[in-house]
């Protein structure tokens, strides 16, 4: 059981959960189980979000990472996928993210990426555990002219923008229609500046709000997570389209002329219909999440696509599209990975996507977002005795019931039960076409799975 990180790197309240004496210790060990293998001083970037505890962290970690003896390049305020990106172009050893995503101002955390700029698996980040936890840190301390030493590269955005700019710039421009213009919310969060300077350099118009970060309001009542001011900004402004990223901007959720959501489901088939018509669909496959919408399972059956779905979470994603060749791929979220561009999800880049499909296909957002029918879908936790939440599945009555419903569905729906990882909780998911009678049987079933494993 790991003692520190979690499903995506450390992510705790700054300064008191996540201590600068905490943070120090992670780096100093992480720059050692990163670069143990290499055979020169190691190089490591580090960006981060807009929170105000952003500073704090980042000069914990250089601290840490000097004191080992690795060299730093400060990225500043800066996207996640940026960092990814960065890693690689340069062959850096390995990279840092300080941000906690799409979490409220006051949590922060930290994230580790490989020198191929992707998240680190899990043995890594327990072997950063063990040696934090062996005493051995003292023994990992750089003297006299093995001290690393750290410089800011906050030029290295610029990169970032022109990856864009290569990739995007002749089809926008070919494409680009009158009175097309874009809503961005950035969340004031790490897309506030860079995403003005993509839109700006591709010469997609656009209006922008949530884009003064003030080191407490990121995510405040916006971006990807809030979208009801933007859907009304769209509306109200009669723009095209609005694109909303998240705290470190790896995540895009988009709204379409009317104000209707356009969620990581349809972004995923909107992409891969685009991308198969170019014959660029590796496998004709879309990687998925369990969590994912039956509409995202019937929009790929109905068109001839494989979809394949992995446990939740984005580093199983990935796992799946490198393991057999796939290129796209994640999660409702908006979390989209396009392997053929950047190993990590990119806000920024999975709105490009979207912007690209909708002027090819020459469609309104709406028409795009209209491919996949979303079936209504409830959630209900059922409390249970922590040690008996993996028992679901051995109980012959709540088998029986479960198997009854999915029978009843034929097709039409689908029952998901998922323990929670950290909880006591057992989690009831189901999908139909009828809201109010899938919510009746979802507390069916819950209220059985509490009875028979309390």
């Amino acid at each position: 059981m790991r003692k520190y990180f979690g499903t995506d790197g450390i992510r705790r309240i700054a300064n008191t959960e996540l201590s600068p004496e905490l943070v120090y210790k992670v780096a100093k060990a992480g720059a050692y189980v990163l670069s143990k293998h290499t055979d020169h001083t190691p190089t490591i970037l580090i960006g981060r979000d807009t929170r105000i505890s952003g500073t704090l962290i980042e000069s914990a970690m250089v601290a840490g990472f000097l004191s080992y003896g690795a060299n730093v390049k400060l990225l500043g305020v800066i996207p996640t996928p940026a960092v990814a990106y960065l890693t690689r172009k340069l062959n850096a050893d390995a990279s840092v993210v300080i941000s906690a995503s799409h979490n409220t101002y006051e949590f922060n955390g930290i994230k580790y990426f490989s020198n191929k700029g992707m998240k680190i698996p899990d043995s890594l980040e327990e072997e950063i555990e063990e040696v934090m936890e062996s005493g051995k840190l003292e023994e990992l301390t750089a003297v006299n002219d093995k001290i690393g030493v750290s410089e800011y590269a906050l030029e290295l955005m610029d990169e970032y923008v022109y990856f864009f700019r290569k990739h995007f710039d002749d089809v926008i421009d070919q494409n680009m229609k009158k009175d097309f213009i874009v809503g961005l919310d950035t969340a004031n969060g790490a897309t506030s500046v860079v995403a003005e300077k993509v839109f700006k350099v591709l010469g997609i118009p656009y209006k922008i709000i949530n884009n003064h970060p003030d080191g407490i309001n990121i995510n405040d009542n916006c971006g990807s997570t809030h979208l009801d001011g933007l859907k009304k900004f769209v509306v109200d402004n009669k723009l095209s389209l609005g694109i909303a990223y998240d705290g470190d901007g790896d995540r895009c959720l988009a709204v379409d002329e009317n104000g209707n959501e356009i969620d990581g489901d349809k972004l995923l088939a909107i992409i891969s219909n685009s991308l198969r018509k170019k014959g660029k669909l590796n496998k004709d496959t879309i990687v998925a999440t369990v969590m994912s919408n039956l509409g995202l399972n019937k929009y790929a059956r109905d068109n001839g696509l494989e979809l394949l779905q992995t446990k939740v979470g984005d580093r199983y994603v990935l796992e799946e599209m490198l393991k057999n060749g796939f290129n796209l791929g994640g999660e409702q979220s908006g979390h989209v990975i396009l392997l053929d561009y950047n190993p990590t999800g990119d806000g920024i880049l999975t709105s490009l996507m979207l912007i690209q499909a909708i002027l090819e296909e020459d469609k309104k957002a709406s028409e795009l977002g209209n491919m996949v029918k979303l079936y209504p879908q409830v959630l209900i936790n059922a409390k249970v005795n922590a040690d008996k939440k993996y028992d679901y599945e051995k109980d012959a009555t709540i088998k029986e019931a479960i198997e009854k419903l999915e029978k009843e569905f034929a097709g039409n729906g689908r029952v998901l039960i998922r323990p929670s990882g950290t909880e006591p909780l057992v989690r009831v998911m189901i999908e139909g076409e009828d809201q109010e009678y899938i919510t009746k049987k979802a507390r069916e079933i819950a209220d059985l799975i509490e009875e028979k494993l309390k």
